[in-house]
């Protein structure tokens, strides 16, 4: 995972907490529009074109839209911000560019190769690794990091797991790393060749794209190739420009322009027996929508390459999120299904494998291949089954009502006939709500629909009453921008008429006393 925005209570109902990127705590929150820019290429930050957002009140027209940051969620990490239609001066502009130079590494992608290249032809003795600026040392350079932790005598082991060498980014709003567990990791790649794939383009995953490296270098016989497309540039440093690109996955920018968008094409380029599959692990706190549009682009991309006509063929995919996200994903791959295995991460405290009841891992794989298609461990507990024709969890017991295994997070679940669905054991039918709820729950709380006219079972994005919210938001807007500039102009005015005032007045006394001093 690169990087991801937020904390994550799981004390509270996780589902909860997913339950849409239009909704927050007393009926406010902000929404990304994606594709409804006005005509003009959105403005830049250090991480690549900004996206459009815009402020939402439940039963309120729209409010003034913003471009921001795509990575950052706190201002602190990328403060970028700037209005619609708001006109930047050339001196800002000008500052902005300088400050988005600044930001960026000092060394380039093809200067890391040179350096690596140098790196490993010295003696292990000499070969050095500062953790403080996480850095590759050469010997011209020691002075500069003399009482800085350095690691010392590094192995070409070491740098093939480059992700075990580097420390996870530990900024919950902006670049937690959660890196896979070799579990989960060897899980993926044995599937991954399982099912005949020859190519791996792993978006977020360095440790998957390491292990497939690691394995080409062990095994002669072993053809699946990988390219790693991640927003960590201190991957450049161990990868070519062929094996690495510097992206970032949530407006699909590639930092190094045209060159590295090639490659990425390049690689997709699917020749006959080299099938293609993209693998990502984004960061949970990140916005499906701008995650499911840059994926799109990349299936985009797949298909511009391909010899024969592939529009009805979709590009396999695996997509690694919690499971109380699946609503918003099937919003945009209604074809995705997902897998009851439970991937786990080396460092995080609660994704781990092994934990029971609600402890366990809640991420799992979102995938359009077909689950009959997918083999599960068994020794780890997961068993097929016939009806469903698929592999799940020990816990997930299939229902004859629903006629379908209906667990997501592991554990048995529970139906119930007024709702006439399965729910989770800790939940129970509440008859004010009129539907099921965890035990001690506020009945005032329940949880709304849409933001605009409070219906269950649509967004926001697809109200039907969302063209008359914008023509009144406008309107309303339009005369809040009137209003505000009589007002001043107004003021303009008051002070000019004050400023000539004091100014007679001023000529008058002057007057006065050069007629009392003669």
């Amino acid at each position: 995972m690169a990087a991801c925005s937020g904390s994550r209570g799981w004390e509270v109902d996780v589902e909860d907490a997913a339950a849409g990127t239009e909704r927050s705590l007393g009926g406010a929150g902000v929404a990304v529009l994606l594709g409804q820019e006005s005509g003009r290429p959105a403005p830049c930050c250090p991480h690549g074109p900004t996206l459009l957002f815009v402020k939402i009140s439940q039963g309120r027209e729209e409010g003034r839209r913003f471009y921001a940051c795509s990575a950052c969620r706190d201002r602190k990490d990328c403060n970028f911000f700037q209005w619609e239609n708001e006109k930047v001066s050339e001196a800002r502009l000008s500052a902005r560019e300088e400050v988005n130079r600044s930001c960026q590494p000092s060394l380039s992608h093809r200067q890391n190769v040179e350096r690596y290249k140098q790196f490993v032809l010295l003696p292990l003795s000499k070969r050095k690794f500062c953790q403080e600026c996480q850095q590759l040392l050469l010997p011209t350079e020691w002075g500069k990091h003399a009482g800085h932790q350095v690691l010392s005598d590094l192995s070409i082991a070491h740098l093939q797991r480059p992700s075990q060498l580097l420390c996870p980014l530990k900024n919950k709003k902006t670049n937690a790393q959660y890196l896979f567990a070799d579990r989960s990791c060897q899980f993926l790649l044995d599937l991954i060749i399982a099912l005949g794939f020859k190519r791996v383009l792993c978006v977020g995953t360095p440790r998957l794209h390491e292990l497939i490296r690691l394995k080409a270098s062990r095994e002669q016989e072993s053809s699946v190739k990988s390219l790693l497309l991640d927003i960590d540039f201190r991957y450049s440093q161990f990868y070519t420009e062929e094996d690495f690109c510097h992206y970032n996955m949530f407006n699909h920018y590639f930092f190094g322009g045209e060159a590295a968008h090639e490659i990425c094409r390049k690689f997709l380029h699917q020749e006959k027996g080299e099938e293609v599959i993209l693998v990502t692990d984004p960061p949970f706190g990140g916005l499906v929508e701008p995650l499911a549009f840059s994926f799109k682009k990349l299936i985009a991309t797949w298909r511009e390459t391909q010899q024969e006509d592939h529009s009805s063929k979709e590009l396999p995919i695996f997509w690694i999120f919690p499971y109380f996200f699946e609503s918003r994903i099937l919003e945009f791959f209604p074809s995705f299904s997902m897998m009851d295995y439970q991937v786990d991460y080396d460092n995080h405290a609660l994704y781990k494998h092994g934990k029971t009841g609600r402890k366990q891992s809640p991420v799992r794989i979102f995938t359009n291949i077909s689950p009959s298609m997918i083999v599960l461990p068994v020794e780890e507990g997961y068993r097929f089954c016939s009806v469903c024709q698929r592999y799940v969890s020990s816990g997930n017991q299939h229902c004859e009502i629903c006629n379908s295994c209906t667990s997501k997070d592991g554990r048995r679940w529970n139906h119930c006939f007024l709702c006439k669905k399965c729910i989770k054991p800790s939940w129970i039918h509440c008859n004010t709500c009129n539907r099921c709820a965890l035990r001690g729950h506020t009945c005032e709380s329940a949880r709304a629909g849409c933001f605009i006219c409070g219906g269950a079972g649509h967004k926001r994005s697809t109200c039907p009453n969302l063209s008359v919210t914008k023509s009144a938001g406008k309107a309303d807007r339009n005369q809040r921008l009137k209003k505000n500039k009589n007002i001043k102009m107004d003021t303009v005015k008051r002070s000019y008429v004050k400023h000539a005032t004091f100014s007679r007045k001023k000529i008058k006394n002057k007057k006065k006393k050069n007629t009392l001093s003669c």
